[in-house]
């Protein structure tokens, strides 16, 4: 059976992974008679949303690796301990998580910088060609893994595309259903909830992209 590894940055849209795309993902991978073993650093996240109201709750802290156990029922590890040569490829879950937790690509842009656990383990995976998709903010962590030139997508949105390619990627533009693959990084992408209106929109994409993954890990 094969073996991915799955990327969680927390728990919630807001603050941590997006929730639909994680379980959209494991389910799919599930289905593809996939192995998932989710992933996420033992940090604190960046801040606490209130998904409620939408507002910063400045009285509460949440750690990374404590959230993310509850998307796959407690059965979560330290991204310390993710060793890229154990596993067939690797699935980044989108969410601001992403971009406040996994790195400060939220704040910095293209001054941002990856979190270092996450982008060693990232760029493992990378130096060892094993195939890895990334959805929704995440492939913005791109370029800080692959260097410039590496090809991919978040969907349309302008601003976001400007300051990915000023760190050197190459956006190619995707409806929600579609995904980019650059097969000289072993990469794919796919917007998900950039564009998605809906868990089904983004549900397709996802399948999409692992369907691929599958495809290139065989």
């Amino acid at each position: 059976m094969k073996k991915v590894a799955v990327i969680l940055s927390g728990s919630g849209v807001y603050d941590g992974a997006e929730l639909q795309e994680a379980i959209v993902t494991l389910l799919s991978l599930d289905r593809a008679g996939v192995q998932a073993v989710c992933f996420a650093p033992n940090i604190e996240q960046h801040h606490v949303i209130n998904h409620l109201t939408g507002e910063e709750d400045l009285t509460a802290s949440r750690n990374v690796l404590e959230e993310a156990a509850r998307i796959n029922r407690g059965d979560v590890q330290d991204l310390l301990g993710c060793v890229a040569s154990d596993f067939d490829g690797m699935v980044v879950v989108g969410g601001f998580g992403v971009a406040k937790n996994l790195s400060d690509f939220a704040f910095n842009g293209a001054q941002s910088v990856v979190d270092s656990t996450t982008l060693t383990v990232l760029k493992a995976f990378g130096q060892l060609s094993r195939p890895a998709l990334y959805m929704c903010i995440a492939p913005a962590l791109l370029p800080s893994v692959y260097g410039k030139g590496v090809e991919l997508t978040i969907g349309n949105d302008p601003t976001t595309v400007e300051v990915i390619e000023a760190m050197g990627g190459i956006h190619i533009e995707r409806d929600v259903e579609g995904i980019v693959v650059d097969e000289a990084h072993q990469v794919i992408s796919t917007p998900a909830y950039m564009l998605a209106q809906s868990i089904s929109q983004a549900a397709t994409g996802i399948e999409n992209g692992v369907t691929q993954l599958v495809k290139m890990m065989a």
